[in-house]
């Protein structure tokens, strides 16, 4: 059956010509891409008159192991599977695991990226915080920010030190993704280096027409809280919501609007990281097992979150049908828009870019 469905995807409806120097390049259903060989899978551009693989522009491209078994892999290695337990268990050489989970993280953050600049979402509340990964020879910090709505995971930033050039680079992520002119709840930790990062990427100029540089100022539907949580040891003695932006009455309207609690809070990021925790390793805490680059990190964090995204059902989201099944399931990519159905991993490993990122 699965090589009934391998045969089956060679369409040539979705597809598009991977050559830069051809005036089709990128573009989809112009008409121009014909089957070359069905037998060798393969496109031709009626255009440029090149060929070229239906695999290329994947992972799967050059692949010289099976292809299944590549997908089972990657699947394992989703959910937090050790490498050296793949390597065991299926008598693969410990450098094609590791080269095959990089393959699949690069095209998964290809993929992520292609979303999120191509489908502004109606975030309406957003939750960011960090996280600390060990790694071999020092530590690395991740960022990470979710639409909480959606449930949707908006992306992550890796780095040695946890400041704002990290805050910011994430919060651009955020507004990437942010449909201009829509209300925005921000809800984040007592790091003070948000609060920057979110007014130098939402502040817009206000022409008073006097001459000179034009003031900045913050839209009026754009609004921050903090959680600043207060310790003694290892013992939480105080929790403080602080309003930095906005109104209290602003922040619990959205609030109640969104469904995502009745004060400011993080514990929708807090619950992510939980996720991302038992499906890497570095993140555990007290744990062993040490990245050998921030690199892999990164990598692993995409591969991680794609998969979130697309290929998990969350339960949260799922909507009550009047006809056949009671329940239609979602993930969080189908509640924001970005897709209309639960992909496969094979499927998320098999989405061309316009820009291939494999030879």
């Amino acid at each position: 059956m699965l090589k009934e469905k391998t045969t089956a995807s060679l369409t040539k409806e979705n597809d598009f010509c991977l050559n830069p120097d051809c005036s089709a390049s990128g573009k989809v259903a112009e008409g121009n891409i014909v089957v070359h060989s069905h037998k060798d899978k393969r496109y031709r551009c009626c255009t440029c008159k090149k060929t070229f693989s239906a695999s290329k522009g994947t992972p799967f491209y050059r692949l010289h192991k099976d292809r299944n078994l590549f997908v089972i892999v990657v699947t394992l290695l989703s959910a937090g599977c050790p490498p050296q337990a793949i390597v065991a268990a299926y008598g693969l050489d410990e450098r094609t695991v590791y080269d095959w989970h990089k393959k699949s993280g690069t095209h998964s953050q290809g993929v992520h990226h292609h979303h999120l600049n191509n489908k502004p979402v109606d975030l309406q509340h957003v939750q960011a915080d960090e996280l600390y990964a060990n790694r071999q020879g020092g530590h690395s910090w991740m960022a990470m920010a979710m639409a909480v709505p959606y449930r949707l995971w908006l992306g992550g930033v890796c780095s040695p030190i946890r400041n704002l050039h990290l805050i910011q680079t994430l919060v651009n992520m955020v507004h990437i993704a942010w449909l201009p002119g829509k209300a925005l709840l921000i809800c984040v930790d007592g790091l003070s280096s948000y609060v920057t990062a979110f007014y130098h990427a939402f502040r817009e100029k206000v022409h008073t027409g006097k001459p000179g540089r034009p003031p900045f100022r913050l839209p009026g539907y754009i609004w921050l809280g903090q959680v600043i949580k207060k310790c003694s040891g290892r013992r939480l003695k105080e929790v403080i919501r602080r309003v930095v932006w906005g109104s209290s009455e602003q922040i619990e309207e959205q609030l109640k609007k969104t469904k995502t609690g009745t004060k400011i809070n993080t514990s929708y990021i807090e619950r992510l990281n939980a996720t991302f925790r038992s499906c890497m390793a570095a993140l555990t805490r007290r744990g062993r097992a040490l990245v050998h680059q921030e690199e892999n990190l990164e990598k692993g964090m995409y591969l991680v979150g794609c998969v979130y995204n697309f290929c998990k059902e969350h339960r949260s989201l799922r909507i009550r049908q009047t006809q056949g099944k009671k329940w239609q399931q979602r993930t969080p990519a189908m509640a924001a828009g970005w897709t209309d159905h639960v992909w496969s991993v094979e499927e998320l490993l098999s989405f061309r870019l316009p820009i291939p990122l494999h030879g």
